[in-house]
């Protein structure tokens, strides 16, 4: 997420607006945020409903587990119309993709 703050300016720059989603409660997300001072959303996944949908669910936490929910770390890239143009997922949970991978992924067709 702290990672995500500082290439913000940059998908800015060519023109995409960026969220974050966590399968953190409210009170944990806005504190997280406040604390950070984060330029961007951060979306509450509330029952690994979008995890589920977008398959990026790390399958090791079942329902009623303490971690169940929590999603393989990754980026999706979603049109302004909703479809899922790119997404890059990292199997566990300790990973992250590279940013400079990210960008160039979301960058093909998004300068101009």
């Amino acid at each position: 997420m702290v990672q995500l703050e500082e290439w913000r300016p940059q998908f800015e720059a060519i023109g995409l607006k960026v969220a974050g989603m966590t399968y953190d409660d409210l009170e944990v997300l806005t504190a997280f945020h406040a604390e950070r001072e984060l330029g961007y959303p951060l979306l509450a996944d509330e029952n690994a409903k979008h995890a589920i949908a977008f398959n990026v669910l790390n399958e090791n936490y079942k329902p009623g587990d303490f971690a169940y929910g929590i999603p393989h770390p990754g980026v999706l890239h979603i049109t302004p119309d909703g479809v899922i143009a790119a997404k890059i997922a990292v199997p566990g949970y300790r990973r992250r993709p590279p940013m400079e991978a990210v960008f160039e992924m979301v960058s093909v067709g998004s300068e101009g």
